[in-house]
């Protein structure tokens, strides 16, 4: 099967076809237009403090030119209707139509999807049951779902799951300690996140570096945060868990916590469970430990001792997995950044650079300075210090392509 709508020939045999990636979160909806099977993006937009006053719609489309709006309180259900009619709007597309099919980003697919899945009826419902390891995710993205199916309810929708990546996680790292039997019944393991990204930074990465069989720490750093390890191009190890809360320091969650803290939480504060992960999900973090700001750009510019405890602590654990993963890898042939603060924040790879000196991993200072995406490593370091910027909407798009090409 190929995709069934707005087929057009190029002359050459190709068939186009308008295929929209959607990655949509608690507080913005980023999403691109792309021309497949050139990889063109047409549009790529986003709608930024959803739910928020001074909601903010970027649109970059066509040769250079940007729509701007500014409007209160967007909701989920507008910012889908500003998406999709600015598309129309704005000349980008003639009709909706044209757009035959759409990719959402699911965070959490457990076990019962291991790659991209067509949504119908079972798989939407799956993807709100599987709600319960990602709660400030999977709801959000079904709901994205069900509005663009009543807008455009004759677009194939598919979902490309950020744990698919995390599949092949050996049992040894994917299980926890607990009774066996109970990890069976109740399909207990590391799901990860951040899977689409570290799967497209790897390829990317073996791309850079001449062969495929690398040795990989990837870090994922942004204000949701993950380290992973890769050998020969599947990932062995990921710093999330069970849900995404685990692993890293992040912009408002905890990262790692022990799990006694949660009775103890609930006898002190006289809390609910569910009161107490809120907590740690939405009120911890840098901003928990700051108490000045989730976002580093605030953090690094502050005076304040409890903003510069929280830097200490980000980049203290994310030295600490990926040293633990260069340890485990046997060696590594690449540490590879990326991620709103791994690709612009030359304060923190600095610092992860510095504590990681001790495997013979030297970063270019002046490498580091001009920022720009490639090789940041001196020439006599150990293994190679890659800026690689994220790009899930095309790795979401090429898994959407893929799956529809074997239909």
């Amino acid at each position: 099967m190929r995709f069934h709508n707005a087929l057009k020939n190029d002359g050459g045999g190709k068939i186009m076809s308008k295929v929209l990636i959607v990655n949509a979160g608690s507080s913005s909806l980023k999403f691109k237009l792309f021309d497949m099977p050139k990889e063109e993006v047409l549009a790529d937009g986003q709608v930024e403090r959803i739910n928020m006053p001074g909601s903010i719609t970027k649109i970059k489309y066509g040769d250079g030119k940007v729509f701007k709006r500014t409007e209160d309180n967007v909701d989920y259900e507008r910012s889908a209707a500003i998406m999709l009619n600015n598309l129309k709007d704005l000349g980008i597309i003639d009709h909706l139509h044209e757009i035959d099919a759409i990719g959402n980003r699911v965070v959490a697919g457990s076990t019962v999807f291991d790659k991209v899945a067509k949504i119908d009826d079972k798989a939407l419902n799956w993807i709100d049951e599987l709600g319960e390891i990602a709660p400030i995710h999977n709801p959000v993205e079904s709901t994205y779902i069900k509005i663009i199916r009543r807008i455009l309810p004759e677009a194939t929708q598919y979902a490309v799951f950020d744990s698919a990546f995390f599949k092949d996680v050996p049992e040894v790292n994917a299980i926890y300690g607990i009774p066996y039997e109970l990890t069976k019944k109740f399909t207990i393991r590391r799901y990860g996140e951040h899977g689409i990204n570290h799967g497209f930074i790897t390829q990317e990465a073996a791309k850079m570096l001449g062969y495929d069989h690398a040795k990989l720490v990837t870090l994922h750093l942004g204000s949701g945060a993950s380290v992973a390890a890769e050998k020969d191009g599947k990932c062995v190890d990921t710093s999330m868990g069970f849900t995404p809360m685990n692993g890293l320091t992040m912009g408002t969650r905890s990262g790692y916590v022990d799990p006694a803290l949660v009775p103890f939480f609930m006898k002190r504060m006289k809390a609910s469970a569910d009161e107490v992960i809120e907590m740690f999900n939405d009120r911890s973090g840098l901003l928990g430990v700051s108490g000045v700001s989730s976002d580093m750009r605030d953090l690094e510019s502050s005076d304040d001792d409890r903003a510069k405890l929280a830097l200490d602590m980000f980049v203290n654990r994310t030295v600490k997995y990926a040293a633990s993963y260069i340890t485990e890898l046997g060696g590594v042939d690449a540490i590879v950044f990326s991620g709103g603060i791994g690709e612009h924040d030359k304060w923190v790879r600095e610092q992860v650079c510095k504590k990681l000196e001790i495997f013979g991993i030297k970063l270019d200072g002046s490498l580091n300075e001009k920022q720009a995406p490639g090789d940041l490593s001196t020439k006599d370091s150990s293994a190679r210090i890659l800026l690689i910027p994220a790009d899930e909407e095309l790795a979401m798009v090429r898994d959407v392509a893929a799956e529809v090409a074997h239909e």
